[in-house]
């Protein structure tokens, strides 16, 4: 991977070396076949959390690698080189393990993260439904108070690992309409009432199941609360800041893959009795995929900085990038594609199902609209 490494301490190279060689040796062999098969390989994510990357921000104590997420943006664009679609996977898993780890009690850690972090057990995100996307807070999935238990009816649209996954954090409505009536719940595939729609027919992303979530008067013990009642959208949206770098990262590194085959491509093909490598054109259009790259990795690398350092602006921060890496990605892999030629339109050839699966981080984690709305009311709201 050619990315920028100078500013990496020797542990994050190391840490980057050891996720590069399973991302060339467990991924990337096989994307194009999970692809077209439409294949979730558990097996492989299990391989990959021995590694430590099921958990990487969940404290050593549960299992889990304890990592930063200036570690963690490091991890996932490097898995991503691989195959982005279950580096994405992999980012979600370890927002949900994250969300319990850092707003569960101790019950709940001990009960949910050992297995998170082995991937034993997979975890989902349940936020979106059919008729609340953008507008989260204005989700309709009900949770009503019976008791020591809550009743859950609703349903969740477009939950990554849903019907695979054991876990699901779901956001459900407590209380008043908007953001203040939404709590928090960890909710078993096996609790009675829980069922799934069926797989979805998607563009990309095809590596992973995508599918409903219904719950259907889920009757679960108020225990399975994350944090207070009327927590659950401030939970979903600190879960979300770190889920956009991860995504963010994944971009870059499947932008980043397919730039390296498009140097290779063109090094071996020749038109008009020369290289295309040595065609100025075609140079110059590389020097400017490297160089917004490079731009949107550093982006990157500072968001993820400043969510350590507990900085304010983090969230705007995070947002940017997002929108930034995921747009340089889909165009970086685009122009890829058109270097191909006709070559790069088919499927053995890797780069088509890059531009495919790159093209829904766009929108998912929050759709790049709503990262420019997040940016520009930081920008606004002193003004009001």
């Amino acid at each position: 991977m050619n990315a920028v490494t100078t500013t990496l301490t020797e542990d994050q190279l190391a840490l980057a070396e050891v996720t590069l060689d399973f991302a060339q040796e467990q991924l990337a062999p096989h994307a194009v076949a999970w692809d077209q098969d439409k294949h979730f390989p558990v097996d492989v994510i299990r391989r990959a959390a021995v590694l430590g990357l099921a958990g990487v921000y969940v404290r050593e104590d549960h299992g889990g690698s304890g990592l930063s997420r200036s570690d963690g943006v490091l991890v996932f664009e490097t898995l991503a080189t691989g195959c982005p679609s279950i580096a994405g996977y992999l980012s979600i898993h370890n927002m949900v393990a994250w969300m319990i780890d850092r707003h569960g009690d101790r019950t709940q850690r001990d009960r949910w993260l050992p297995g998170l972090c082995t991937a034993a057990t997979l975890g989902s995100y349940c936020l979106t439904e059919p008729g609340a996307g953008s507008d989260a807070a204005a989700l309709r999935t009900r949770a009503e108070r019976q008791g020591d238990h809550y009743v859950l009816t609703g349903v969740k649209q477009f939950i990554s690992g849903a019907g695979a996954s054991d876990v699901y954090v779901v956001m459900a409505r407590t209380g008043e309409p908007g953001p203040g009536g939404i709590s928090a719940f960890v909710v078993e595939r096996a609790d009675p009432g829980v069922s799934f729609g069926p797989n979805e027919h998607k563009m990309g992303w095809n590596a992973q199941p995508t599918r409903q979530v219904v719950l259907d008067g889920v009757r679960i013990p108020a225990d399975r609360r994350l944090g207070a009642e009327g927590d659950g959208f401030r939970i979903a949206m600190n879960g979300l800041n770190g889920g956009r770098l991860g995504i963010a990262a994944c971009s870059l590194g499947g932008a980043q893959s397919a730039l390296d085959r498009s140097l290779s491509y063109l090094a071996d093909r020749e038109a008009f009795g020369s290289r295309l490598l040595d065609a100025q054109a075609l140079q110059f259009r590389l020097a400017d995929m490297a160089t917004e790259l490079a731009a949107a990795r550093a982006l990157v690398r500072q968001a993820a900085e400043a969510l350590d350092g507990g900085d304010p602006l983090a969230p705007r921060l995070c947002a940017m990038a997002k929108r930034f890496a995921t747009d340089t990605g889909y165009a970086v892999a685009d122009a890829a594609l058109q270097m191909h030629g006709g070559y790069g339109y088919l499927s053995e050839y890797g780069i088509e199902k890059i531009v495919r699966d790159l093209r829904v981080h766009q929108i998912l984690e929050g759709t790049n609209e709503v990262m420019r709305v997040i940016v520009a009311r930081g920008l606004t709201e002193t003004l009001r």
